[in-house]
């Protein structure tokens, strides 16, 4: 292996430890989400208040795709990633009020 070689193979793994660590900040702040919307889902159901608030879903959506764009994000790509998350969090409110 060439001195070059290596220095680019130290640059990729400097890169990668930085992947690394965004994709692990991003699993915590994914779980403290999740933690949040799990307690919406008690207030919800204890309120009989239905699992979907699909105007605030879309202004959400709306809002989000507008921080992509400041950021340089593909709005489409941030769109399906918050319609994920937002299917995934009406599972759960759903099954907290037994639906």
């Amino acid at each position: 292996m060439t001195e070059d070689a290596g220095d680019a193979d130290a640059v990729l793994a400097g890169f990668r430890q930085s992947i690394d660590n965004i994709d692990a900040a991003m699993i915590h702040i994914l779980a403290e989400r999740f933690r949040i919307t799990q307690a919406v889902g008690a207030y919800k159901a204890a309120n009989t208040l239905p699992p979907s608030d699909p105007a605030r879903e879309e202004r959400q959506i709306a809002r989000l795709r507008k921080l992509a764009e400041d950021a340089r994000l593909d709005p489409e790509f941030s769109e399906k990633f918050l319609r994920f998350i937002i299917e995934e969090v009406i599972r759960h409110h759903q099954a907290q009020a037994g639906a």
